[in-house]
């Protein structure tokens, strides 16, 4: 398998310190979110996973559509990823996800169709099927 892309980031300091992308684009403090008890100050890794996830997501189910003939607008598909941190019954730290996933345009189970395709195919949701718990909700509007 070929990689198509590939990108580093260099993490310093943990969750109290600074993350940087190779090419400089993402240069930002971290900080403990108050629910933490840290500051909050800053944005921290699960907001980061969860804009990343939303995003891809998103481009994942527009690929779907256009396969399938279909075409958007930027605002006709929404998707709001929440990414949850908790505590297993071994007391080790386990993210949880759930999405939102709202379209315009279609009907309610061609929304749902679009949503199980793009959960098929988005990096994001293979990379952790089966290891972290995903809710995904979907609306025609």
């Amino acid at each position: 398998m070929s990689t198509l892309y590939s990108t580093k980031v260099t993490a310093t300091g943990g969750r109290h310190g600074h993350i940087r992308s190779e090419d400089g684009l993402l240069d930002m403090k971290l900080a403990l979110p108050r629910e933490l008890g840290g500051k909050g100050d800053a944005t921290n890794p699960e907001t980061l996973f969860a804009g990343g996830y939303a995003a891809c997501f998103e481009n994942a189910l527009l690929r779907v559509s256009r396969e399938k003939g279909l075409r958007f607008a930027d605002g006709d598909v929404e998707v709001i990823a929440e990414i949850g941190l908790s505590r297993n019954d071994a007391g080790n730290f386990v993210l949880s996800a759930a999405l939102a996933v709202a379209v315009t345009g279609v009907d309610q189970k061609t929304a749902e169709d679009l949503a199980e395709s793009a959960h098929k195919i988005c990096p994001y949701s293979n990379a952790i099927r089966g290891n972290v718990e995903v809710g995904i909700t979907v609306s025609a509007r």
